[in-house]
């Protein structure tokens, strides 16, 4: 199963990643920094950088292609 993680970098996010890749799942988080893959990469995802705020549909839906499932876990904080 492949599931696409939006705010990959947050603390929400992070924990889903690892249990999902714990479980033989395939993640990618999508983060707006370069400087954060780290942190997804250890979590066991795939780092995508892709700033949702000025990425056009056609960007979004791109990294969005053959995912199982979705979580918007972004949200407005630091």
């Amino acid at each position: 199963m492949r599931t696409v993680i939006a705010g990959g970098h947050g603390q929400i996010a992070l924990r889903l990643e690892r249990l999902l890749a714990g479980r033989g799942d395939e993640v990618a988080g999508i983060i707006r920094r370069p400087e954060q893959a780290g942190e997804l990469l250890a979590a066991g995802a795939e780092p995508v950088v892709c700033d949702l705020e000025s990425a056009s549909v056609e960007e979004v839906a791109k990294h969005l292609e053959g995912a199982d499932g979705a979580v918007f876990a972004a949200g407005a904080g630091p």
